[in-house]
């Protein structure tokens, strides 16, 4: 491990080289960046085996620190995993660029012309937890949006993170890119992470991806801005005059599709008028699934549920476990939701036209859905590739982070030998 000062002047070489790269990349065509990113994908198929060992020593020392079940299974780069990041770069780089288009173009009374061209943001810092296939994630996102990225995985994933580091460095090489370009950070020193935060100089922008206390140190310390959520708790709300089919299967999946992500359902709200003839049911489904139900009194009365306590509205579990209230109206739903939610995601099940329109106009949150699981709210499924990450914050990128959210604007002004008068 590297000492202090040895951390400092690491980062910093990693900044420079970052910076550096970034203007390279900037220029550099749609073609380049995808040849890139096909060669990235060549490497990661190739080197499966060399990838199933250094993972492996991850999941032997993660068992021995006493990692629990949900986030071994994080860890894991399975066949399947690493399919699944193949098949993201590749998904990247059929994406349109967004680099370099160009909108809202428009002449002037002075006979200038006026608009925007899209352009990257410069360097990126990621800091991420666990999930190894995150480092694709992240390097196909930045590389493909044009900008450069620096790569800071948790203790627990080093050797896997090293691994992809190898391939992604190969596709790099390949389509004749800097390796700046994408650099994962090499040491587990913490120390890393707080020179991360603080160099502005040298990264633009910072995405954090892991729990909540990481992500509150790093928008609390970071002098760089930060594109973040804190948590995830996203309602469903059973409507008077939903179709009872569909929001047994909506509550169900968004709860137990996955518990250990944050587009997971954690509160479910049900009108009090339907409450008696869906509840049960939902209940027998949850409990044969292992889910704990906690619950307001009507919701105790109708399903055996433990009694919810006040700060059960306001948690994220990331575990089988369920907040459910009753109200009394759409309207209460959405004073809950307004109270409660991280202004994550929030969906309605009505077959009511204005009741959902009211929801999906008066619900603050990054998504909001009629008739929808909240497990669609993904990058992914929402046709942006892979992900950076989700953004509840209301400046710049909101929701899923996908290409268009590592790019800004730059307005354009065209002329020809125009002088202001």
């Amino acid at each position: 491990m590297l000492d202090k000062v040895s951390v400092k002047e690491y980062m910093a070489r990693l900044g420079v080289e970052a910076r550096a790269a970034s203007r390279v990349l900037a220029a550099s065509s749609t073609g380049v960046k995808n040849e890139a990113l096909q060669a990235m994908a060549r490497a990661l198929d190739a080197n499966r085996e060399l990838l199933t060992q250094e993972n492996a020593k991850d999941l032997a020392a993660g068992r021995n620190n006493g990692l629990d079940a949900a986030l071994l299974d994080r860890l894991a780069l399975t066949p399947k995993t690493i399919d699944g990041m193949i098949e993201g770069l590749l998904q990247v780089a059929a994406l349109p660029d967004p680099c370099g288009e160009i909108t809202d173009m428009s002449f002037r009374p002075s006979g200038i012309q006026v608009g925007k061209m899209r352009v990257p943001l410069g360097v990126v810092g990621i800091i991420y937890e666990s999930r190894p296939n995150v480092t694709i994630d992240a390097a196909s996102l930045c590389l493909k949006s044009g900008n450069a990225a620096i790569l800071r995985g948790g203790k627990e994933a080093i050797h896997s993170n090293k691994a992809i580091a190898q391939c992604i460095e190969k596709g790099l090489a390949e389509a004749g890119l800097p390796l700046g370009c994408v650099q994962v950070v090499q040491t587990t020193d913490r120390a890393a992470v707080g020179e991360m935060i603080t160099m502005p100089d040298y990264i633009d922008v910072i995405v954090p991806r892991g729990g909540k206390g990481l992500i509150e140190r790093i928008a609390s310390d970071a002098r760089v801005p930060v594109i973040k959520h804190l948590d995830g708790i996203c309602h469903v709300y059973i409507d008077a005059k939903a179709d009872l089919d569909k929001a047994y299967s909506i509550a169900l999946n968004s709860k137990t599709h996955r518990y250990g992500v944050c587009n997971a359902m954690e509160t479910l709200l049900v009108d009090e008028s339907v409450a008696p003839a869906i509840l049960p049911r939902l209940a027998t489904a949850y409990l044969e699934k292992g889910v704990e139900l906690r619950g307001c009194a009507k919701t105790c009365a109708l399903i055996d549920a433990k009694a919810a306590s006040e700060e059960d509205w306001a948690t994220e579990y990331l575990a089988p476990v369920l907040a459910i209230r009753v109200v009394a109206s759409l309207d209460e739903a959405m004073d809950h939701i307004a109270q409660y939610s991280s202004q994550h995601t929030e969906s309605i099940v009505t077959e009511d036209y204005t009741r959902g329109r009211r929801f999906i106009t008066e619900v603050d949150s990054s998504s909001v859905m009629i008739n929808a699981s909240t497990r669609f709210a993904d990058g992914f499924e929402y046709g942006l590739g892979a992900e950076i990450g989700i953004s509840t914050d209301k400046i710049h990128a909101r929701g899923p982070v996908g290409l268009e959210g590592l790019t800004s604007q730059k307005w354009l002004v065209l002329g020809d030998g125009h002088i202001r008068t």
